[in-house]
């Protein structure tokens, strides 16, 4: 499979593609839902693509208590920082659902003897886009945890969502536990939060599915 839709493959061939994959750098693995792909502390010169399924990146801290700091769904990408400094993972990475995952040994493929290959620079200017467009989606998440209020919160997080489906109507890809872990609220207080921007007419909601209303609160 060549996944020429991803950023990663940019500009890529199949003909070069299949040059990197003999290079025994390139694998693809099966995890069930709750299979951890990577823990915390962990080191990985390989970074992965999701090529179907859910991961979630995850903060577990001593006492148990869980934060959801990304979710991410096909064509996403994780690890890759990790893998290009060689330094330990701070997050665990979890199968949300079952999921199919592209990886690549990013320590072999920049390594100085692929350095005349004609997708080595290519991959190089991916990787630097890859990067920009992972912290865009990390300042997302920041502007939803520092949000004072839940209300705020939950407003910053559902607008988002509408903008990058361009739609008012959509599913989130979590529950609504897993959804006051990304958060970083309590679950009673986020539906108590929830049904009462229901009953002001901000919102519909059923389970992950959300209708809004008032775009302008959005805004």
């Amino acid at each position: 499979m060549f996944p020429v839709q991803h950023v990663m493959f940019r500009n890529i061939t199949e003909e070069e593609y299949q040059d990197m994959a003999s290079c025994k750098c390139i694998r693809t693995a099966e995890y069930e839902k709750g299979s951890i792909l990577f823990h915390a502390g962990d080191r990985t010169e390989e970074f992965g693509i999701v090529i179907y399924g859910e991961v979630h990146i995850e903060n577990i801290d001593l006492w148990g208590n869980r934060v959801i700091l990304h979710s991410l769904s096909a064509n996403d990408a994780f690890a890759e920082t990790y893998a290009f400094c060689n330094v330990p993972m701070l997050a665990d990475v979890t199968a949300a659902k079952s999921c199919k995952i592209l990886f690549l040994n990013i320590g072999v493929l920049l390594s100085p003897e692929y350095h005349t290959k004609s997708w080595y620079f290519k991959l190089i200017s991916n990787l630097l886009l890859l990067s920009t467009q992972k912290n865009l989606a990390w300042s997302n998440r920041i502007f939803c945890i520092t949000a004072k209020s839940i209300r705020a919160k939950v407003m910053t997080f559902l607008s988002a969502e509408a903008r990058k489906r361009e739609s008012n109507e959509f599913s989130v890809p979590f529950d609504r536990q897993q959804m006051a872990d990304y958060l970083n609220v309590e679950r009673s207080a986020l539906s108590k939060e929830l049904a009462k921007m229901q009953k002001e007419g901000i919102l519909e909601f059923h389970k992950n599915r959300f209708r809004l209303h008032k775009m302008e609160h959005f805004c």
